[in-house]
């Protein structure tokens, strides 16, 4: 089981993301637009700067929403291999066996 803290501070992080999202992508249009003049796109860059770094999409970390391990995600099913693995075994996930040979 992951840390309550480590936990908590990525959710922090997604509910940031959510907020700044659209004030991020306006600034980055201005960025990357060639016909906007030199000092709209520097100023647009600095604006960018002063952004909170944890409002960036690039720093969630994805989580396990059993154990909130964050190594080994699945993205498909939102979990680690090993809450999966203990799932499957008890008969928790439809479709899913164990191999052996």
């Amino acid at each position: 089981m992951a840390k309550k803290s480590a936990i908590e501070k990525n959710k922090r992080r997604r509910g940031m993301v959510d907020r700044f999202a659209a004030k991020r992508a306006a600034l980055n249009a201005i960025i990357r637009d060639k016909n906007a003049s030199p000092e709209d796109r520097f100023n647009a860059t600095l604006k960018l700067a002063e952004l909170p770094r944890n409002g960036s999409k690039t720093r969630i970390r994805n989580r396990c929403g059993v154990t909130g391990r964050p190594r080994a995600y699945y993205r498909k099913l939102g979990m680690s291999r090993v809450a999966l693995r203990e799932l499957g075994l008890s008969g928790d996930v439809p479709g899913l066996v164990k191999s052996s040979w």
